[in-house]
């Protein structure tokens, strides 16, 4: 059974940097045909993609947020993770880490975590 854990700071200030952790067991983002995601949630509104990186190490960023969003992996800890620059209120979301994207199947979620930007 694959299980994925987000770990990171609940609390930003605006213009921070937010950096999240996902932890994944029952599966390796090494070998793995997979890819890995991040995705949010934002009050009153519906799930969007910040981005993946591909079983091949490749990373996709929607244009959007491209210019302040860097997402890296660390395969000897079988986790990846994602920083997020330039923090502002509307940043303020449920992040969840997911197994898939582009054009693989979302098959595991992490139980996500609330991330609040606020001075």
């Amino acid at each position: 059974q694959v299980q994925l854990q987000e770990s990171g700071p609940g609390l930003v200030k605006p213009s921070e940097t937010l950096a999240l952790t996902c932890t994944v067991s029952g599966d390796s983002i090494a070998t793995s045909y997979s890819h890995w995601s991040w995705i949010r949630q934002s009050p009153g509104k519906g799930l969007e993609l910040i981005g993946y990186i591909g079983f091949a190490g490749n990373i996709v960023i929607p244009t959007s947020l491209h210019s302040r969003t860097s997402i890296s992996r660390d395969t000897s800890k079988n986790q990846f993770a994602l920083q997020l620059y330039s923090m502002t209120p509307e940043d303020t979301a449920i992040y969840y880490c997911v197994r898939g994207g582009g054009t693989l199947e979302f098959s595991s979620w992490g139980q996500g975590t609330q991330v609040t930007v606020s001075s």
